[in-house]
Order: C-alpha cells, then sequence, then structure tokens
C-alpha cells in the first residue's frame, strides 16, 4: 500500500494529485524551486522539499534529485504528473532502484513510446493505422509538418509550405527539440490543415484487462498545442469510434501497457484515422473523461501502481458531454505573447462542484498574489463543465468563463468565450486549424464595450477620491472631469463626465444615467438596460467585470506625456525570456518579417522579425541571454540610413 507519494511536478497537476491522495488517506509530498516557495501545490503538501534553483533543467529535470527529495521525505512512492520527468524511463527506473514505487508503465513501455518514430513503426507492426514519415519528401507531399521524434507539447514542430523552407525549419525544429527533449532527432510527414485530432483514454492492469475508457476531441489547438478539449469526440461515426479504441487497446497490449496513457490520432476529412503517438502518463485534459465516466484517473493509477485489478472487464459508459478550456496567461492578440506579473485574483462566480462531480470544475495551480514568471508553462488554470448535451456544455462553460474573475496577466479567456459560443464550434466543424480561420473574429477587441467600462472606472475611481459622489447640483455648470485609459489593444479612451441636478451627463454616452456609484461597483443606466460593473484597481491597473465579460485598462496621466519615440527600427522585447539563438549578423540585408532572433518564454518560443525592409546595423541579443521586457534587441535602418 502506497502510504506517503511524492509529486515530481508542479502546479496544477501536483494540486490535482494531492486531492485525491487526501480522499485515500495518503500522506504527500511536494518539491519546489525557488521561484516555487510560496506556491499553492507547496502550500497543500504533508511535507516540501526544495529544489535549489529557477531553470526546470535545474530543478524539476533532475532525477536523481528528486528521488533524494523522496527518500528524504519518507515517500514510498513517486507520481510524475504530466511533463517535466513524466515520460522518461531512466528517471523510472532510477525511482525503482532506490526502492520506491512507480506510479505509471514500465519504463520498457515509455521506451517503446518515447520515440515516435520508433513508436510508429511498432504500431505499423501491431496493425496499427499510422501516418508515414517521409524521409525525402516532395512538392507533392506539401504541406508538411515537421515533428520532433520525442516530447510533445507543440515544441520542435514547424509547418513548411514551400519545399524551399524546409531546410530552414528542420533547423529550427532541431535546435528547439535538443533543447526541449535532449534529443534533436525530428522527422516529417504530410500535413492534414483540417484533420481533427483524436484521442483515447486507455487504463491497464498488470493482469491482463486493458480499458479504452472513450475518446476525446483536442482540435482546438494554438502552436501545435491544445486550447479546448471534449469527451467525447463529437459527430464521430460508431464505426471510426470503433476503430479508434480497437487499434488504441491494439497498441497498449503490444507493449505490454500498464497505468493510464493515451493513444493519440489524426482523423481526416475523409474519415481515416492514423496513430499519432502514445503518451505513456496523465493527460492534462484528463477531467473532461472523469466527468463523463464518474472515474478517479488518478486514483485508478494509484490502485493499479499498488497491484489491484481494474474493477470490471470494461470501463463504465459515457453520460453526457464535458468541456475543458485552458486558461492561459497570454494575449491571443498579439501572436500568443506570453504574459507575466502578479495574478492578483481568480475567482470562478458560480461554485465548482467536487471534481468527479457534474457542473462545473476549476484545476489550477495559481492563487491570488501568485507571481506569474516567464520559467514555466503559461497555463494558470482548467475550467470543466459537464452537461447531459454538447451545446449545454458549451454554454455552461462559456458562461462560467464570462463570468469569472481574472485580474492580472493578460489570458486567453475571451477568445475561449467566443471559442465555444461560435457557430462553427457549436456545429462541431472542428479541425486543428479552426483557431487560425477564426482568429479575425475570435481576437477582436470589443472598443464599445472597453468605453463604457472606461466609464465606469472613471466614476469608481471619483467615488474612491471623495468617498461617494456628490449629488450633482450646483448654482453654476461645472467644467467635466477629465479620466484616461487605455485598453490591451492599445486603444486610447478618453472619458469627460460631469454630474448635474438631472443625472450623469457623459460625452459618447448620453442616454446613461448614473444608478449608484462606489469604489468597487458601479451601476449604470444604459439605453433603459440596468448594467453592473464591478471595479478593482491594482496600481494603474483596472479590470472592469460585468457578467458578460470583462475589460483590463491601464490608467493614464490626465494629460498627455511628451514621449520620446524610439528608433522606427529598434526592436525591443516584448517579453522577459531567454534568448535562444539569432538567426542574422550585423550588416546583413533583411527584409520586412524575417526572423532575426528568437526568445523562449513560458516553454514556447517567439521569433522577432525585422520591422520593415533594411540593413541590420546593431544587434545586442546574444544566446544565452536575460531579457527583460522593453530591451533594445536589435536596429533595423533604411539602406540610405545604414
Amino acid at each position: 500500500m502506497i502510504t506517503n507519494l511524492l509529486v515530481a511536478n508542479r502546479g496544477e497537476i501536483a494540486r490535482r494529485i494531492f486531492r485525491t491522495c487526501r480522499g485515500l488517506g495518503i500522506a504527500t509530498t511536494a518539491v519546489y524551486a525557488d521561484p516555487d516557495a510560496d506556491a499553492p501545490h507547496v502550500r497543500e503538501a504533508d511535507t516540501a522539499v526544495r529544489l535549489p534553483g529557477a531553470a526546470p533543467a535545474d530543478t524539476y529535470l533532475r532525477g536523481a534529485l528528486i528521488v533524494e527529495a523522496a527518500l528524504a521525505a519518507g515517500a514510498d512512492a513517486v507520481h510524475p504528473g504530466y511533463g517535466f520527468l513524466a515520460e522518461d524511463a531512466a528517471f523510472a527506473r532510477a525511482v525503482r532502484a532506490a526502492g520506491l514505487r512507480w506510479v505509471g508503465p514500465e519504463p520498457e513501455a515509455i521506451e517503446a513510446m518515447g520515440s515516435k518514430t520508433a513508436a510508429k513503426r511498432l504500431m505499423a507492426a501491431a496493425g496499427v493505422p499510422v501516418l508515414d514519415a517521409l524521409d525525402a519528401p516532395t512538392a507533392a507531399d506539401l504541406p508538411l509538418l515537421v515533428k520532433a521524434a520525442a516530447g510533445g507539447g507543440g515544441r520542435g514542430m514547424r509547418v513548411v509550405r514551400d519545399l524551399a523552407d524546409l531546410p530552414a525549419a528542420l533547423a529550427a525544429a532541431r535546435a528547439e527539440a535538443a533543447k526541449a527533449f535532449g534529443s534533436g532527432e525530428v522527422f516529417c510527414e504530410r500535413y492534414l490543415p483540417t484533420g481533427r485530432h483524436v484521442e483515447v483514454q486507455l487504463l491497464a492492469d498488470a493482469h491482463g484487462t486493458v480499458w479504452a475508457v472513450g475518446d476525446r476531441d483536442c482540435s482546438l489547438q494554438r502552436r501545435h498545442q491544445k486550447v479546448v478539449e471534449e469527451a467525447p469526440a463529437p459527430g464521430l461515426d460508431p464505426a471510426v469510434r470503433a476503430a479508434l479504441h480497437e487499434a488504441a487497446v491494439t497498441a497498449a497490449k503490444a507493449i505490454g501497457y500498464t497505468g493510464a496513457g493515451t493513444a493519440e490520432f489524426l482523423l481526416g476529412p475523409d474519415g481515416r484515422c492514423w496513430f499519432l503517438e502514445m503518451n505513456t502518463r496523465l493527460q492534462v485534459e484528463h477531467p473532461v473523461t472523469e466527468a463523463v465516466t464518474g472515474l478517479d484517473l488518478v486514483a485508478l493509477q494509484l490502485a493499479v501502481a499498488e497491484g489491484q485489478a481494474l474493477p470490471g472487464p470494461a470501463a463504465p459508459p459515457v453520460t453526457g458531454h464535458a468541456i475543458e478550456a485552458r486558461l492561459y496567461a497570454e494575449d491571443p492578440a498579439h501572436d500568443w505573447r506570453p504574459a507575466t506579473g502578479t495574478l492578483h485574483r481568480l475567482e470562478l462566480t458560480v461554485p465548482h462542484e467536487e471534481f468527479t462531480g457534474r457542473g462545473v470544475r476549476l484545476d489550477s495551480g495559481v492563487a491570488d498574489g501568485c507571481a506569474i514568471t516567464p520559467h514555466y508553462d503559461a497555463m494558470l488554470a482548467k475550467v470543466i463543465a459537464w452537461a447531459p448535451t454538447r451545446a449545454a456544455a458549451a454554454r455552461r462553460l462559456a458562461d462560467a468563463l464570462a463570468r469569472a474573475r481574472i485580474h492580472g496577466p493578460a489570458t486567453d479567456r475571451e477568445l475561449l468565450v467566443r471559442a465555444l459560443r461560435h457557430p462553427a464550434f457549436l456545429a462541431g466543424r472542428l479541425h486543428t486549424g479552426f483557431l487560425a480561420e477564426h482568429a479575425d473574429a475570435l481576437t477582436a477587441p470589443d472598443r464599445d464595450g472597453a468605453g463604457r467600462a472606461a466609464l465606469a472606472a472613471a466614476l469608481a475611481d471619483a467615488a474612491a477620491r471623495r468617498g461617494a459622489l456628490p449629488s450633482g447640483w450646483r448654482n453654476l455648470p461645472s467644467q467635466p472631469q477629465l479620466k484616461r485609459f487605455r485598453s490591451d489593444d492599445g486603444t486610447e479612451h478618453e472619458v469627460r463626465y460631469r454630474l448635474t441636478r438631472t443625472g450623469l451627463r457623459a460625452e459618447g454616452h448620453p442616454d446613461t444615467e448614473l444608478v449608484e456609484a462606489a469604489p468597487g461597483l458601479v451601476v449604470l443606466r444604459e439605453g433603459g438596460l440596468r448594467r453592473a460593473y464591478r471595479v478593482a484597481r491594482y496600481g494603474n491597473r483596472v479590470h472592469v467585470d460585468t457578467p458578460a465579460g470583462a475589460t483590463a485598462l491601464t490608467a493614464l496621466p490626465r494629460f498627455p506625456e511628451a514621449r520620446v519615440s524610439a528608433d522606427p527600427g529598434a526592436l525591443l522585447a516584448p517579453m522577459p525570456g531567454t534568448v535562444v539563438r539569432t538567426t542574422a549578423a550585423v550588416g546583413d540585408t533583411v527584409t520586412a518579417g524575417r526572423p532575426l532572433l528568437v526568445l523562449e518564454a513560458m516553454k514556447m518560443e517567439h521569433r522577432i522579425t525585422a520591422p520593415a525592409d533594411g540593413v541590420l546595423v546593431e544587434l545586442r541579443a546574444t544566446p544565452g541571454q536575460q531579457v527583460e521586457t522593453g530591451a533594445l534587441l536589435a536596429v533595423v535602418k533604411s539602406p540610405e540610413d545604414a
């Protein structure tokens, strides 16, 4: 029996596993890097062991250090979570060699699926359909997808639509894969722009039972990483669903698999499916399967690790529909730029039920006051909704996200709400290019809503400064009050208003009446419609929430300040991060949009490109350099000025 479990991970998945352990009476041990010293997963564990350092390579990726931590804390088992060392066969062996129980598949099974190219050969031999790797692709094979043979999460992947771009894509994918996974092996396969990503949840015990625990659709992705997942996969022909489940079980049996795992498939527009890879761990999106089956997959992982048999020959049937949305600290309107800073508040305004219950569930790695740093993945939380039908689940999830109060760095919340309400999504027209195809509709700024939010922010600020707004009576007309704000899309909002004997008079809002104003709440009647705006201010940042959504604003000085304009050819760091590599040299003639260097932040690479045609006259970035937002990276000038 497991009595003390160390989770070799951090954040949301560590908290998720601890939650099951508390219900089972198992003591918990956390590990933490220095930036996570006060993180929620550390506070919730019975025991926590420090891993000195900040970078994952110095902390969460040091298997020997984690084994030492488990022994020092008196743990008798290790759960790897997902990411980091979860699919590292050497780590699994080290855990077992130390006399600890490994909550995962046999190391040999991890190795068998560790290389996508080797896994494809193994699956093809077992009769599972695979998408062939292309050793010498031609124009007839376009478009291509360059993929890392090891690892996942969208790293080491590039789409190639012109053979002339293939060498550069291969080099970039190799470099990213080597840094992320310790292996620079990559391969090419056909890219299906409108293919669907469908996967089958597997559970297997050591007594020969293998469950196909339903399926999931994970087609809504950005940068080849999942954003929205749902179970069951909608619109599948029963024969296709049965074939996927059979192929997944065949794959598990072919390698003697035990524990939880996932077989991932690419589903073509014609209904044909191909094996992509097998993740030999628990998936990020496992809650949607729990919601439709009532299972606790972590509890079953622990039971299998203890040698118990699965409770029956087959998994329970699927009931209803569940959808999960990943809340990322990043800005979709600016090429998914990662965002850092203090998360002041993360609050769902609808109560979430028990995590195996059927309502709205929040799985989060952060809490109010947490610092969001560039060291780790940008995911803040997952919000999961279950309902009897897919349409009802989408509506419930969209409403929960829209009503949530999320104050701090920019997030993808608005994109998620719009995607869940989009007619194409509701009609089940899903594919991996969905977010790119509908990007304009999903990321367009709501300037009208931002203008109303700015008015509410101005009135809340006035109430905070005076205790309460004056009655509005004056013998003489007063000058209008002036306040200025900037929304995150760069739009500036100048609010001019005055309070008169007949009520509020605000420029641009002729039909708006003030009903109530306090520092945290402003109620307006707009064209006969009463709306409440909840306002929270943190320094010069203001968050305005309504049941329909939220707006983040930056309060500006009353009068514009004189600004020193930057050199139009200057490239400034858009985020804190690490310079991974440079792709140009001083003196090079460059064209607009050409990548000059690559920054890594939150486990993703971001290209910094030339703003215009010209000559690269300065390059201040060097590989390995840490830069802060606004740091000068390079300067491009026209040939005449160079």
